[in-house]
This record gives C-alpha cells, structure tokens and sequence, in this order.
C-alpha cells in the first residue's frame, strides 16, 4: 500500500473520531431526548458542537468511499478500527468520561484484531485462479446451469 492509502485509513480513523466526539459535546448542551422535547431535536442541529460534528463525519463518509473504492470492506472497516482507540483518548479528555481497564482492554483486543487483518491481503483477487479449471470440470448433464 502507499502513503497515500494510509493517509486515507487514517483520515477515515480521525474523521470518524472527532466527529463522534462533537456530536456527543453537542448532545449535551441538548440533554436526554424525551418525547416531552423530541420536537426541539431538529433544532440542535444548529448547535456549533454538532453542525461541526456533521460536517467532520460527511469528511468521514467521504473518505471512507475512497477507501472503499481501492479496497475491501474486510480491510477497511477493520483497519480503521482503530478509532477506537482516538475515541476513549478523546472521551477522556475532552468530555472528561472515565474509561475503565475492563473498556481499555477491549480497546486492546480490538487493536490486536486490526493488527491481524493488516497483515493479510487488502484486495481480493478479481477471479481466483481455482475457480476457471472449477468451472471447465462440471459434466454437461450434470445438473450445472450452463450459459452457453
């Protein structure tokens, strides 16, 4: 892969990170949604917190269909997994949450995981190579469905 592509691993990571954080800095300013004030929620879209939340999580989108079109869902949902991680940091210390050991070690195990699938191939193979000796075996007659 080339720095190109991490870049664009790690602005899915970011994006998704902050933009998460702000929506929940913003939801506070609004309080608990109840059905006495449900009808007040279309207006918090106007809180600063949140419209900046929308917009860093349209970046999100955005970035995550480049990784999409160059690479498996397989790859990139787990690779950027590690927003995790810049989540419970930020939650901490922006949003003054405690994040408890049992919450950090699956943060670890997530982490771990995404090391796994990084270490396996980004793309699959447009047509395996198995697959054209597969399909020249099937006997005419045999129930197989045949385009020809």
């Amino acid at each position: 892969m080339t720095i190109r592509k991490y870049l664009i691993l790690a602005a899915v990571a970011v994006f998704a990170s902050c933009g998460d954080v702000c929506l929940a800095r913003g939801m506070r300013d609004f309080g608990a949604v109840t059905t006495a004030n449900w009808h007040q929620l279309f207006g918090v879209v106007l809180n600063p917190w949140v419209l900046t939340g929308i917009c860093l999580l349209l970046l999100f989108f955005g970035s995550y269909l480049t990784a999409l079109s160059w690479t498996d869902l397989t790859y990139v949902l787990p690779a950027t997994a590690l927003s995790y991680v810049l989540m419970a940091l930020l939650g901490e210390l922006f949003l003054n949450e405690h994040v408890t050991v049992s919450r950090w070690v699956g943060i670890a195990l997530i982490t771990v995981g995404v090391g796994f699938v990084a270490s396996g191939p980004a793309v699959t193979p447009a047509v395996p190579p198995h697959c054209e000796r597969y399909e020249a075996e099937i006997p005419v007659g045999s129930g197989a469905r045949s385009d020809a």
